[in-house]
């Protein structure tokens, strides 16, 4: 059995993602990835990034990435800027016979955009969203999925494909260890705050209120 880390859209906030990544040592995790969105929100980019790297963290690029890209351009590129080009869009491999594809967003390769939204505002899987994205994910050849975006925690089965959100660092305060080959995944809290299922951008304005 081999243990997989997962983390998401951890928008350069660093202790959350420091505090994952002990979690992740004390679980004998052997893999780590991240599901993009290193930048945005937060202004511990560099510190986040030199975790990540430190750690041998494989990530994708995350829609926040692009635009922080976009935003310094060629001419005032730094090392942050030089860390999220060189990131993939997707991550595809196998671990313990079992093939798994990592996106930000939705695959193949989609940044931005919806995303894979399966909850209601409780933390509810809505039954009608999971059959909509069961029948759009029929061609996805793996056997686990791993997106972030949406900032909606889940593991979720979709008919052969196991689809899993590990939330944001950041936001859900979550982060999950994923079995291989059984496929199963167990959830942690993060700064010492309840793990949020569900988290929107509402939320992240009543919060700063």
């Amino acid at each position: 059995m081999t243990a997989v880390g997962l983390i998401s859209d951890v928008h350069a906030k660093a202790a959350p993602v420091r505090e994952a990544l002990a979690i992740f040592a004390r679980e004998n995790v052997q893999y780590i990835f991240c599901a993009g969105d290193i930048a945005g929100y937060h202004e511990e980019l560099k510190e986040t990034i030199a975790l990540l790297a430190h750690n041998g963290v494989r990530a994708v690029r995350g829609n926040h990435d692009v635009r922080y890209i976009e935003a310094r351009g060629t001419a005032n590129a730094d090392p942050a800027t030089e860390y999220l080009r060189q990131l993939p869009t997707a991550i595809d491999t196998v671990i313990e016979g079992r093939r798994l594809y990592m996106v930000h967003a939705e695959p193949p390769d989609v940044c931005g955009g919806g995303g894979i939204r399966l909850l209601d505002p409780q933390g509810i899987v809505r039954p009608d969203r999971a059959a909509w994205w069961q029948h759009q994910l029929a061609d996805c050849i793996c056997d686990v999925l791993v997106v972030g975006h949406t900032h909606q925690v889940f593991a979720e089965r979709l008919g052969a494909l196991l689809v899993v959100n590990p939330g944001s660092t950041a936001f859900n305060h979550s982060c999950a260890v994923l079995h291989l080959p059984e496929m199963n995944m167990r959830l942690f809290a993060l700064s010492g705050r309840p793990l949020k299922p569900y988290w929107n951008w509402s939320e992240h304005l009543r919060d700063k209120a």
